[in-house]
């Protein structure tokens, strides 16, 4: 019911900065949390950053200090500025998002884009 699609991922070389966005289509009253998470290869998805609807933000340790995350709730969508990109930060970034389908309290489903490469190499 929900379709989401991440671009902006691209090969950057250490130190660099990258801005991920995701854009949201489909049947959707409202959108609670939105976030970003990653897969490195071999290893389990993590969470890199979430943000409530209010704006309260959430970001792994390891970012942190590096990566900002922002929505905008008008056009639904989440972007994730990455600054001082590290080789760690490799990997298939997807943002996921917890979204109302209908009103008068209908239940909230949770949805994943495809994911974007970023790979951080010199």
């Amino acid at each position: 019911q929900v379709q989401l699609v991440e671009s902006g991922g691209t090969l950057v070389q250490p130190g660099g900065s990258l801005r991920l966005s995701c854009a949201a289509s489909g049947r959707i009253f409202s959108i609670n949390a939105m976030g970003w998470y990653r897969q490195a290869p071999g290893k389990q998805r993590e969470l890199v950053a979430t943000i409530t609807s209010g704006g309260s933000t959430n970001y792994a340790v390891s970012v942190k200090g590096r990566f900002t995350i922002s929505r905008d709730n008008a056009k639904n969508t989440v972007d994730l500025q990455m600054n001082n990109l590290k080789h760690e930060d490799t990997a298939v970034y997807y943002c996921n998002y917890n979204v109302q389908n209908y009103p008068w309290g209908s239940p909230r489903n949770d949805y994943w884009g495809q994911g974007t490469q970023v790979t951080v190499s010199s």
